[in-house]
């Protein structure tokens, strides 16, 4: 086979999973949107229980007559794509995997099933603590008034609300891949453990950036995400320690 006919046989093939992927990612959207209601009570949750014990009568309105059906279809977008990306990271090592020896194959294949564990549970992070901590956090600055002031209270919006809760499971399942993204480059022998410790000063500061950049300007959210991080940097040193051991324990076995 001629290097121009198996270049053409492989984008056929890439062209093909992703077609299946994207198929399956569209196929998940009409279904969530069906069920846009469901995931929405779901996703509002957070914001109900922080506030059931107000006082006040809690809402979330909109202001827009396309307000609500728009959120409905990024309800149902998110849903796709927080349940279509296994398939997707499926077809692609089901794409390389035919290139790879056994044993890459093997060393390969944790990565792949850590991943969206990892997300998932950034996004149940989100979900049970940093939400709630962040709504009774901005709900601290309302007043009742006064008789010279106007109160001040919460009317939120169905639309930020949900962009809000969104974009933070997003924001913290992408950043807990960090010790996939270490691991990954300590296999292939860009960095080492030894790096990995050097760099930890510098590494902090980027990582409390990168969550100022990736939250809302409040303290909660930006420490609830700093700190993980931080704390799976050490144990991406631990695992690539580990790693580094056992690979010297197998050339030495092999000498």
């Amino acid at each position: 086979m001629t290097n121009s006919n198996s270049f053409t046989s492989h984008f056929v093939e890439l062209r093909s999973r992703l077609l299946k992927s994207i198929i399956f990612i569209f196929v998940i959207f009409i279904i969530s949107y069906i069920f846009a209601e469901q995931i929405y009570n779901f996703l509002v949750e957070p914001y109900a229980n922080a506030v059931k014990d107000d006082d006040n009568s809690r809402r979330l309105i909109f202001t827009a007559l396309h307000e609500t059906f728009i959120a409905y279809l990024k309800v149902a977008f998110f849903a796709a794509i927080f349940f279509g990306s296994p398939v997707l990271l499926i077809q692609i090592y089901k794409f390389i995997a035919p290139g790879l020896y056994k044993n890459e194959k093997k060393a390969l294949l944790p990565y792949l099933i850590f991943t969206p564990i990892l997300f998932l549970f950034g996004g149940l992070l989100v979900y049970y603590l940093i939400m709630p901590l962040a709504i009774k956090f901005f709900l601290s600055f309302e007043s009742i008034g006064t008789n010279t002031s106007l109160p001040i209270q919460l009317e939120a919006k169905v639309n930020e609300y949900l962009s809000l809760i969104m974009r933070l499971i997003f924001a913290f399942g992408i950043s807990f891949q960090l010790p996939i993204l270490l691991n990954l480059l300590a296999k292939i022998g860009v960095v080492n453990s030894t790096y990995l410790k050097k760099t930890r000063r510098y590494v902090i500061v980027i990582i409390f950036t990168a969550a100022a950049i990736l939250t809302p300007p409040d303290p909660i959210t930006q420490i609830g995400l700093a700190i993980p991080l931080l704390l799976l940097y050490e144990l991406s040193i631990l695992t690539v320690k580990f790693t580094e051991k056992k690979d010297k324990e197998k050339e030495s076995i092999d000498a």
